[in-house]
């Protein structure tokens, strides 16, 4: 027996007893945010990984960084392989901001793309400046 049958009747009735726009305040718990992450610190430096696969076009990802946080604007794109069955690997355009657990230098951060996976590196900030800064990510050669 599968529980999820008929969730798409049910989205529908929920749609039309609520509005439309009532699972968008879902969104986040429903779909997680891409890109996905994962987020490692130490005293003085923040490592993120981030998944974005399918990416020929690093240049058409932006990374910002102001303070404390960081900002990843792109698309993740897939080239289609014949009739969807299934989709797990979310995509499409994303926007995310990412608080960070400490200000970082906007003028010290590096990131490298390679199999799929964005590597960023950001170095604690001592100062209280802020200033919104542009990174330019480097593609690593395949191994």
């Amino acid at each position: 027996m599968d529980p999820f049958k008929n969730m798409q009747d049910w989205k529908k009735n929920m749609d039309n007893f609520f509005g439309e726009q009532f699972w968008s305040e879902f969104e986040g718990i429903l779909k997680p945010p891409i890109p996905q992450i994962n987020m490692y610190q130490s005293d003085h430096e923040i490592t993120i990984l981030c998944n974005i696969p399918g990416t020929n076009e690093i240049k058409n990802i932006d990374l910002f960084v102001d303070y404390a946080s960081l900002e990843i604007q792109g698309v993740i794109s897939l080239p289609a392989q014949g009739n969807l069955v299934q989709e797990e690997i979310l995509q499409g355009a994303f926007d995310r901001t990412i608080e960070l657990p400490f200000p970082v230098r906007g003028d010290k951060v590096e990131a490298t793309y390679k199999n799929g996976l964005l590597t960023i590196q950001l170095h604690r900030l001592i100062t209280k400046e802020s200033n919104k800064n542009r990174v330019a990510v480097r593609v690593m050669d395949e191994d």
